[in-house]
């Protein structure tokens, strides 16, 4: 008797650890600001997990700021590495490129192609394949203090960034705000998002067949524009160190008219335990300029990807058609908006936040990308640091601009 039971139980002690070898974890990289909140995430990976109970999600967030290198160094750690990880519309050129993300073209239904904005799948294409699905479709919108304007006898949010300008320098000269405007203008890719929308506006470009011609043009007037903003003391010269989320906790305090920031900020800013101004602001497309644009946006989306080193690519497409899909897309829709065209005729998704729709269906139609080169981290440091010498008026807006785009040349 006793030899049975001992056979029973290393029979038990073998069926447990047979499956707990058959359980799948996946390792996946998340961002820890903007867009989705950690809580979401969490909650929508338990989901998963109920749904699929042989799959386990390990999750890992990160700053934006270290995503990217992340993503990079895990590409050597064979089947250590990441299963899934979040990318910006920015490097699907290079990580394809290098070899670092699956082709999941083949994966994808056929029919969700007409489903999903076109420039949401802009996010996770390059050279005519799908790097992953698109997940977080958002753009930088312009949040301003209805109570502010008000006081400043303005009826109406500004049409233009020159009419921005002007209600700002209104409200500086009656006193109601030291600073109108805040921004995300720190030496990061933070920074690059704002010169885009302003270099969209004014009608500006980065390359013309190959080479930079972001020293002149509308890019020349989107960094002159910053400039003279922090000049005539519109703009918070502390934007200067600013992330999104500083933007937002400005903003929050009522200590700024106007803030340019992602979806994300609406909810957040409307969340009386968070902010001093909850129904005190609306949103609405960044603005354009007269004879060059109505509206601008930039394309700050985000793609969910497999890595070509990860062991459990079918466990992770599952995982990603789970996060990426509409109902579940809809449930979480107050920090980051759909990539369904159908979602934003749903009252549920637009309940609490119809002004945000409505400049939505404006913004993501004229969303402008970042430059969509292999190079583009080397890109986008170059202009970070002269840019950011011009708002600090260490060089002159053309010196700062020539010198980015003669150092742009060498590595191309």
């Amino acid at each position: 008797m006793r030899r049975l039971l001992i056979l029973g139980t290393a029979a038990a002690a073998l069926l447990m650890n047979s499956a707990a070898f058959a359980e799948t974890t996946l390792n996946a990289l998340f961002m820890s600001q903007a867009a989705y909140s950690e809580a979401d995430i969490k909650a929508m990976t338990a989901d998963f997990e109920k749904a699929n109970p042989g799959v386990k999600v390990a999750l890992e967030f990160v700053p934006y700021e270290a995503l990217h290198d992340k993503i990079v160094a895990a590409s050597g750690a064979g089947a250590d590495g990441y299963d899934v990880v979040l990318f910006d519309v920015i490097w699907p050129a290079e990580f394809a490129t290098r070899g670092f993300l699956t082709d999941v073209t083949d994966k994808i239904p056929a029919d969700a192609t007409a489903k999903i904005f076109d420039g949401a799948w802009t996010t996770v294409e390059y050279d005519g394949k799908r790097y992953g699905m698109p997940w977080i479709l958002d753009t930088k919108y312009l949040f301003y203090n209805e109570d502010m304007l008000k006081q400043a006898g303005i009826a109406n949010p500004p049409k233009t960034w020159a009419e921005l300008a002007t209600q700002a320098k209104a409200i500086k000269d009656k006193g109601i705000v030291q600073y109108p405007l805040v921004w995300s203008w720190s030496q990061a890719e933070a920074m690059i998002c704002d010169f885009t929308t302003l270099t969209a506006a004014n009608g500006g470009a980065f390359f013309e067949e190959g080479q930079p011609v972001f020293a002149s043009g509308g890019a020349r007037d989107a960094l002159a524009y910053m400039k003279q903003t922090l000049d005539d003391g519109l703009t918070n010269p502390a934007s200067r160190e600013y992330l999104e989320e500083d933007v937002r906790r400005v903003f929050s305090n009522g200590e700024a008219a106007f803030a340019l920031n992602w979806t994300y900020m609406n909810a957040m800013a409307n969340d009386p335990a968070e902010s001093k101004v909850a129904g005190k602001f609306k949103v609405t497309s960044a603005p354009g300029v007269d004879g060059k644009s109505v509206a601008s946006g930039v394309n700050g989306s985000m793609g969910l990807g497999i890595p070509a080193n990860s062991p459990h690519a079918d466990e992770a497409w599952k995982y990603i058609a789970h996060l990426t899909d509409q109902s579940v897309q809809e449930t979480y829709s107050k920090l980051s908006l759909p990539i369904w065209k159908a979602s934003y005729d749903n009252p549920t998704v637009a309940e609490g936040q119809e002004d945000l729709i409505t400049a939505a269906k404006q913004s993501i139609a004229v969303m402008y990308p970042r430059p969509l080169v292999p190079s583009y981290t080397e890109v986008s440091d170059i202009l970070q640091k002269n840019l950011h010498k011009a708002l600090l008026g260490e060089a002159s807006v053309d010196e700062a601009l020539t010198a980015a785009a003669d150092r742009v040349k060498r590595i191309r």
